[in-house]
């Protein structure tokens, strides 16, 4: 085989590369949003004074704490696996906090990492990997600014629809009153 045959061999499975990878990441992801099952966290509100938030909204959650057994050791930023269950009003809770995958297929859970771990009352902090709600950048701050009016108001109710599906989970849309918070920009515009 001569040289530009191979070379151009090397260059087609380099293509063929380059569109695999963000094309499954795109599949693995739209997967997810259509076969895995939605959780609604309920939003809190956010320090209104962090200057670098841009093109997207820093959400921050109500259950963002769960309690864990005596004698057992966290360290920051280690991975940790939440079970997660529904509470009476149909928002997300932490059930448990694990240092190893569920092994039971029917149990819910996320893959999130330790943000802080109390010693005095055994409780675990969290981070959630989808605290970003991305969006178009002339929308952003009007965005930001609806979610921290209503995540601080008591009337309102703001919560983030994720799906969650075998430790993965993806952020579909932040909500206020069951309402997509794209469209109360539209219907404010």
């Amino acid at each position: 085989m001569d040289k530009k045959k191979i070379i151009f061999i090397v260059f087609c499975l380099v293509v063929a590369a380059q569109l695999y990878v963000p094309a499954k990441m795109v599949f693995d992801r739209d997967n997810i949003l259509v076969t895995g099952k939605p959780f609604k966290f309920k939003a809190a509100p956010i320090d209104p004074s962090d200057p670098l938030r841009g093109k997207y909204i820093v959400l921050n959650f109500e259950a963002t704490s769960v309690p864990v057994a005596q004698g057992t050791d966290w360290s920051y930023e280690s991975p940790v696996y939440l079970e997660l269950t529904n509470d009476s009003s149909g928002y997300a809770m932490i059930s448990a906090a694990h240092h190893e995958e569920p092994s039971d297929a029917t149990t819910d859970y996320i893959l999130a990492k330790v943000s802080y771990f109390n010693n005095n009352d055994n409780t675990l902090s969290i981070q959630y990997p989808f605290n970003r709600y991305y969006m178009e950048e002339s929308k952003a701050q009007d965005a930001e600014d609806l979610y921290r009016h209503t995540a601080g108001d008591s009337t309102q109710v703001t919560y983030a629809l994720v799906y969650v599906k075998n430790g993965e989970a993806v952020l579909k849309d932040v909500l206020v009153n069951d309402m997509s918070i794209k469209d109360i920009l539209k219907e404010t515009k």
